[in-house]
């Protein structure tokens, strides 16, 4: 696919510039900017239905990972015309629905795809995330409180997806019926954040401000909300080992599995094998515990 003596990728009838195809993006990995375009080519059947008519936010990390880095909201110009674009709230949002686009972001060093949670255009959130934060980069109880939010999810009739952050934490996924809000969602995160946090009070916290977490283990579910964003499913990032956040069997969690394991090298081994773990996962509907806050109220 790519010519290496052009630079140039021809795909679906377009030409994508590639420049510095040897650049080292991972150096500690050996992953060049052409291999790194390689694997987009492999992840993108599993990433681009979570970026897909979102408004995206991209790290770019134009010396490689590790180095600096900076956030990009407002598409970069110029702009090809395979690359669609979403104005929302003033800014240009890339809307990353094609590989083509995807390999043009991966040229110009992005490497991390931050989705937003609602759809263009639309007000209902597409899934229900919590965002697991451990206080400290090495948290041997991690794994555990993802284990335990997970069976009190099941518990209330749930069903759920871990997945690595491909940094320091987890995150849980709900696929969800239609017709929920973020405010809703936001009442089950608060329940289920309050109760594991009263139940397990020297694991768990729901405080916003690091400072007074201790050593707890933090249940966002207040990052879950229109306007903001969250790595995606499958996308690589920024990070020495080329961590890939990728979604899990519960087993693997209960028994401890290293979520720095899942890499840019490896990755593709395992989709052949487990396939999207998330797709597999019938939309759940969250009508029962709603009513019970309600009650409750």
């Amino acid at each position: 696919m790519i010519a290496e003596e052009s630079g140039i990728i021809k795909l679906d009838g377009h030409e994508i510039t590639v420049t510095h195809p040897s650049k080292l993006l991972w150096p500690e990995m050996g992953i060049t900017k052409s291999v790194y375009l390689q694997k987009l080519v492999a992840l993108s059947p599993y990433l681009l239905p979570y970026c897909r008519s979102r408004y995206l936010t991209t790290i770019r990390y134009p010396g490689g990972a590790g180095g600096k880095s900076f956030y990009q909201k407002n598409a970069p110009r110029p702009i090809p015309d395979y690359v669609r674009t979403a104005e929302h709230e003033g800014v240009n949002y890339i809307n990353l629905n094609s590989l083509p686009a995807l390999l043009w972001l991966g040229n110009l060093a992005a490497l991390e795809f931050h989705p937003s949670f609602e759809y263009i255009g639309g007000e209902e959130p597409a899934e229900w995330v919590l965002d697991i934060d451990p206080s400290g980069e090495d948290e041997p109880r991690l794994q555990e409180a993802v284990s335990l939010i997970g069976e009190t999810l099941d518990a209330l009739g749930i069903q759920s997806v871990p997945k690595t952050s491909g940094a320091t934490g987890f995150q849980i996924y709900v696929p969800i019926r239609k017709g929920y809000t973020f405010g809703q969602l936001r009442e089950v995160g608060r329940f289920v954040g309050k109760y594991l946090s009263e139940k397990y009070p020297k694991l768990f916290t729901v405080e916003r401000l690091i400072k007074d977490r201790g050593s707890k283990i933090y249940i966002d579910y207040v990052q879950h909300a229109a306007g903001k964003s969250l790595s995606a499913p499958y996308t690589p990032r920024g990070r020495p080992l080329a961590t890939v956040s990728t979604p899990l069997l519960w087993r693997e969690v209960r028994e401890g599995i290293d979520p720095r394991l899942f890499n840019l090298l490896n990755i593709e081994e395992r989709l052949s094998r487990y396939g999207d773990l998330i797709a597999q996962t019938e939309p759940q509907s969250l009508d029962a515990i709603l009513d019970f806050i309600k009650l409750r109220c």
